[in-house]
């Protein structure tokens, strides 16, 4: 049986290519009609009892193939009927039967048939099948933003995202292809009439030219024929019309045709009630006896309707009882509660505007760029970031929390625009005076109409999601090293492994493992370093990981093997820095202590206040010049460097030698000494 699955359409389209050139017995075209019949009623049948148009996406390639198939029997039965007079007992049958054996009756009975269905079921449901398609393509845009938000809110996972979207591009295709598909309905309903006409009036030239029969005969003979041959093809043809227009009309159901017509018909007693009412006064002036009984059903059906839905409210009714008591019983759940956000940010209700796509805010869109930004930045997966409000701050003031630790916070002015002066304007503006959050920059706030003036002046104005936006950024930027955990490596490492095989099997986990790697990737974010090249960190993690495991080394040459990213990331255009004296760097090699958890430096206090101090006073020589401030040290030297100086002034560059880039020219304007 499952062999001849595979067989089923392309037989179809097969008989119907021969049915078009080979001579077809009477008996096995009696046979193929009847297949075309009963298949068209299964289809029609299957597009009531949908529940999605989506569940029956191959409608379109079945209305191409029937339609070819049922063309292929009307040619067939045209050249039966005009060459021998008889085209099978299925097509005389239905002239016959339903044509009463009068060709008046029968043609108007084919007539009336093939009006509806090209007037009335065929035009409205390729016009229904148009308007959807066009509806479902201009509203593909709306639906994707809407599951991004979703995705960046928390409200649904990365698969269901994904499968989301997948839906939304079947839905378009589907509609696409029915708008097309929609054409061969109506056209098949047009080639119908042709041949009809076709072979009344052929068979009247054969029958009385080259037969010599009375025309009578003639008529009789191949009119009944032609009659039934229609009527056979546009029984089908019907069918398939009407499951046409149920598919392109099912819109938001949840359920099937059946279900949906009895629970949005009866749902009411009162129109029921009204109903037969109206039957009622319109009896004595019709026939009685029908408006009467009709009344009676629906009188009869508003009573058990309005006894099921009591019955209903009481279940109902007992139902949320008994789950109150039953919640009151169990002890609570917790598990939920244990949950940490990675990244969450919390807004007062006067913020809420920003973020309401509704009321035209756009934050959360911000949000997703900012993911794709960092994404491309770091080189590291953002964790969903968390947006909730909380009344219980201040209405315009924002909070950002790292794993549910409070980090940063911020406060608008609504319908204002923050204007930073870039260093190199002179006059000042009117308005508020606060501090830039994410920089810690002075600036103004200041009204819409003073917007165009600041930016003459060479202020840098943004608006208040601006503002939100670029303090999440520089917050993830800063602790994206505790975002960064075993999990999110594990994906990094199974990204690379589908195009470089080869790395990840040598060094994971036989050389090091997922809890290793991610630690040396830490240390990279820590000092604004990207991992976006992870085939280069992991090829020279399996180079040194075989000499050793201490994550300090393994990180300082990652580091080297990045040189370049480094030297463009931090000397671009900068060829400035401070350097060290030989003492220092000398002091500080014979401070290093090593134990078997890893090495630390234990300078004597007074020494490192003193080097400090000179580090501080070279910075601030630096950033009179205009300079980002860069410390160049030797390689064994720098990360223990970077360490004593990180918490007195962070963000302080501390480089190696190794990581300068050969094409980089640099000049030392000072020197660390003691």
């Amino acid at each position: 049986m499952a062999k001849l699955n595979g067989f089923f359409v392309p037989l179809i389209v097969v008989l119907a290519i021969i049915n078009l050139i080979l001579p077809i017995p009477t008996g096995v075209l009696d046979f193929l009609l009847a297949v075309n019949i009963i298949l068209s009623a299964i289809i029609m049948l299957n597009t009531i009892y949908l529940k999605s148009a989506l569940d029956l996406s191959v409608f379109p390639t079945l209305i191409v193939v029937t339609t070819i198939f049922r063309l292929s029997l009307n040619v067939t039965a045209t050249k039966l009927i005009l060459a021998n007079g008889e085209a099978g007992h299925v097509i005389r049958g239905f002239g016959q039967f339903v044509g009463r054996n009068n060709l008046v009756v029968g043609f108007v009975i084919f007539f009336i048939i093939m009006i509806v269905n090209f007037l009335v079921i065929t035009k409205g449901s390729e016009r229904v099948a148009e308007v959807a398609a066009r509806f479902t393509l201009d509203a593909m845009p709306g639906k994707q933003m809407a599951i991004d938000a979703d995705l960046n809110t928390g409200l649904i996972s990365d698969a269901e995202a994904k499968e989301r979207r997948k839906k939304i591009q079947r839905e378009a295709d589907f509609y696409g292809s029915m708008d097309g598909a929609s054409k061969f309905v109506k056209n098949d309903a047009i080639a119908g009439i042709i041949i009809t006409l076709i072979n009344i009036i052929g068979g009247i030239i054969i029958g009385v030219v080259m037969l010599e029969k009375d025309i009578g005969d003639a008529l009789q003979t191949y009119t009944i024929l032609t009659i039934g041959d229609g009527l056979v093809s546009q029984l089908p043809a019907l069918m398939l019309s009407t499951a046409t227009s149920f598919i392109v009309t099912r819109a938001g159901a949840d359920s099937d045709l059946n279900k949906d017509v009895l629970r949005q018909l009866f749902y009411n007693p009162k129109v029921l009630i009204i109903a037969a009412c109206l039957s009622v006064g319109l009896a004595p002036f019709l026939t009685p006896a029908p408006f009467l009984i009709l009344a009676a059903v629906l009188l009869f059906v508003a009573y058990k309707i309005r006894q099921l839905q009591e019955e209903a409210d009481k279940d109902e009714v007992v139902q949320i009882q008994e789950s109150e008591v039953e919640e009151i019983r169990k002890p609570e759940n917790v598990v939920s509660l244990l949950q940490v956000d990675p990244i969450e940010l919390e807004f007062g209700y006067g913020i809420i505007p920003l973020a309401d796509v509704n009321q035209g805010g756009d934050l959360l869109d911000r949000v997703v760029l900012i993911r794709r930004q960092l994404a491309l930045e770091l080189g590291m997966i953002v964790p969903v970031i968390r947006l909730r409000d909380n009344i219980q701050i201040s209405p315009n003031e924002y909070i950002i929390k790292i794993k549910g630790t409070q980090v940063a916070k911020g406060e608008l002015l609504f319908d204002y625009f923050l204007a930073m002066n870039s260093g190199d304007v002179e006059e000042d503006l009117e308005g508020i005076k606060t501090i830039e959050p994410a920089f810690g920059l002075p600036a103004i706030w200041i009204q819409e109409s003073q917007r165009d003036k600041a930016e003459m002046l060479g202020y840098t104005v943004v608006d208040p999601p601006s503002i939100i936006a670029t303090h999440l950024t520089e917050v993830i930027k800063k602790h994206s090293y505790e975002l960064l955990g075993r999990q999110e490596v594990q994906a990094l490492v199974d990204n690379i492994k589908q195009s470089y095989p080869a790395i990840v099997d040598e060094l994971v986990p036989k050389l090091l493992s997922v809890g290793e790697i991610q630690k040396v990737l830490a240390n990279l974010l820590k000092e604004n370093v990207t991992i976006r090249d992870m085939v280069t960190i992991m090829e020279t993690l399996a180079d040194y990981a075989p000499a050793t495991h201490d994550i300090d080394m393994l990180t300082e040459y990652v580091r080297q093997a990045l040189g370049r990213s480094i030297s463009q990331k931090f000397l671009n255009g900068n060829t400035n820095v401070i350097t060290l004296d030989p003492k220092v760097e000398q002091m500080i090699l014979d401070s290093i202590q090593k134990t078997e958890f890893g090495s630390y430096l234990a300078l004597d206090p007074s020494v490192s206040n003193t080097i400090i101090n000179s580090v501080s006073k070279n910075v601030q020589r630096l950033i009179q010049l205009g300079s980002q401030p860069i410390i160049l040290a030797s390689p064994v030297v720098r990360l223990y460097f970077k360490r004593l100086t990180e918490n007195v002034i962070p963000g302080l560059v501390v480089l190696s030698y190794n990581e300068i880039d050969s094409g980089v020219e640099i000049q030392s304007v000072g020197t660390v000494s003691v």
